[in-house]
Order: structure tokens, then C-alpha cells, then sequence
């Protein structure tokens, strides 16, 4: 049987019923003061779905409170099906594709992209390369340029640094306003534990940081080297494959990013990253891990834009 007829995705009262057990597998929860014991749904044939009271701060709720899907009208079995939709697609779903999907409108396909991106915005800040494990890092740029060709000016386009573990197969990029030494170090600094063993190509905004960990490697792509002639562990390859997947899909699906996305969307492929089906993580979970990333992110529509 498909996931998509299970009963939550079609009832309301089911949709909240598996949301809340997700959200609260302790039990309902005030958001306001984190009361457990003196909560009780309510009764009554007007009272909403999923309505609680708190009797110790007196302030109605639902598990909507505080998440992603606050004061939103959309019906939460529509952002159920947007949400396993989203972490299920392997080559991204454009707004236009989730308002003809869902049967909402494009702007509220739009918002609601958006605020599942937000979600998918990782919180875990674990240095990469404990142990001494190799960690690949390298830039990019994305946006279009009034030039022409490999020696068009860049510095219009979107500055983007991505670093890979090798060992643990997680990524983590971001926006950068600039790609110089004074931006790009204290980056890697944060990011890598000093028993990393560093791995980027030629450029100069390296050299001195990488003297700070246990090894630095670089391969020349100026002279034709993406792997190091006898020793295969000196690439880059891997995070220059994961730039080519994010810029497909952005080109692809996307097609246009406004100056305020980059980041969300950064977040939607890393979560997709570090959540592939090569790491055996199936759609399923990773639509309810996505599910469980919902509270203390909300978006407004202002702040969106």
C-alpha cells in the first residue's frame, strides 16, 4: 500500500493525531510554559481540531504553536503531503508543481516551500574531521555575470563555500560575501576539528589556514590534476559532485533564486545530502526527520522576502 493513502494525509483529525505524536512523544506539551501535566485537549463540537488548554498558564494551543505551521490556514494534512513530497523528490519540486499538486494557490505554494526549507535548516554545528578524517572544502558561484566565458567577473554572482566529511558523508555549505582569505578562514576554523586533514584545490585563500590542521592537500585543476598521480585520497571530486547536483537543480527546477534564498535552498540539498538513500535513510524517514525539525522555526511572510 502506497504511504500516500495512509489516513493522515487525508484527514484532518488523523493528520493531527500523527503530527502530535511526532512532535510530542512525551505527551501534549504547552509551548508557552512547558506544562505537561495540567493540559487537556478540549471538547465541545466548535472547538477546532487539536485544541489543548493549559490550566497552569490558562493559554489555549495546538501543536502548530511554535513551528513552521503557525498561523498558517493551510489545512495540516496539505502540509503533511507538501512536506513528504518535498523530502521525497530526489530532483527538488518547483512551487508551480506543489500549487498544481496540493490545489492551493502558487503564492501559498511558494510561502510553503519556503517555510519547509527553513526546517530542513540543520542545527548540528559538529566540528567535521575528528579522528583525523579528511575533509573536503571548495567554492563556487551561482548567478549570472554581464560577461562571457571561464574569465567572466564574478563578483555579481553568488559566493557559495562547501565542506565535506568523507568519513561521516555530510555536507555543510553557505553564502559567503566574499571568497577572500579574511572571510574564508575563520569559516574553516569553526567548521573543522584540528585533527582534520584538510583537502581544496589550488587557491591561495588556503595556504595559511590549512597550515592549522593536521595535513593540507590540494590538487592543481589548472594543470589538468583532480586526483593526486598515486595517492587517489587527494581530490576534491566529492564536494565538486555535490556543487553540480545543487546547480542542476536550482537551473533545473528552481530556475530562478531571489537574492534572499540562497541559503534555504542550500539548505533543502544538504538536508537531501545528509539524508540520501546511500546513507539508508528511506523517504519515509526522511520525511518524518523532517517532520521533527519543524519547531522554533518559523517564517513569516515578510520575513520570506
Amino acid at each position: 500500500m502506497s504511504i500516500l493513502s495512509k489516513p493522515y494525509f487525508h484527514n484532518e483529525e488523523a493528520t493531527y493525531e500523527f503530527v502530535e505524536s511526532k512532535l510530542w512523544p512525551n505527551g501534549a506539551t504547552c509551548p508557552k510554559c512547558g506544562e505537561r501535566e495540567r493540559v487537556s485537549k478540549m471538547q465541545g463540537k466548535s472547538t477546532r481540531i487539536g485544541a489543548y488548554k493549559c490550566y497552569k498558564c490558562r493559554e489555549p494551543f495546538t501543536v502548530k504553536v511554535g513551528t513552521i505551521f503557525e498561523s498558517s490556514h493551510v489545512k495540516m494534512h496539505l502540509w503533511l503531503q507538501a512536506i513528504f513530497l518535498i523530502a521525497s523528490s530526489k530532483k527538488c519540486i518547483s512551487a508551480n508543481q506543489l500549487h498544481r499538486t496540493l490545489g492551493v494557490t502558487l503564492k501559498t505554494a511558494w510561502f510553503m516551500g519556503h517555510r519547509i526549507r527553513e526546517a530542513m535548516k540543520s542545527t548540528d554545528f559538529t566540528p567535521f574531521g575528528s579522528g583525523g578524517g579528511f575533509v573536503e572544502v571548495d567554492e563556487t558561484y551561482m548567478g549570472q555575470t554581464e560577461g562571457h566565458g571561464k574569465d567572466s567577473h564574478t563578483s555579481k554572482k553568488r559566493k557559495i563555500l562547501g565542506l565535506i566529511d568523507r568519513d561521516t558523508k555530510q555536507v555543510r555549505t553557505m553564502v559567503m560575501n566574499n571568497i577572500t582569505v579574511a572571510d574564508v578562514a575563520p569559516v574553516v576554523r569553526d567548521n573543522l576539528d584540528r585533527e582534520a586533514k584538510l583537502m581544496t584545490d589550488k587557491a591561495g585563500i588556503y595556504i595559511k589556514v590549512g597550515k592549522e590542521f593536521a595535513a593540507h592537500h590540494s590538487v592543481d585543476h589548472g594543470k589538468g590534476e583532480y586526483v593526486r598521480k598515486g595517492n587517489k585520497e587527494i581530490h576534491t571530486n566529492t564536494i565538486e559532485n555535490y556543487f553540480s547536483v545543487f546547480k542542476r537543480g536550482m537551473k533545473g527546477t528552481y530556475q530562478h533564486c531571489g537574492h534572499h534564498h540562497p541559503n534555504r535552498y542550500l539548505a533543502e540539498f544538504d538536508f537531501r545530502y545528509n539524508n540520501r538513500a546511500a546513507l539508508e535513510v528511506s523517504n519515509v524517514e526522511r520525511a518524518e526527520k523532517l517532520l521533527t525539525s519543524v519547531i522554533g522555526k518559523r517564517l513569516t511572510y515578510q520575513s520570506a522576502h
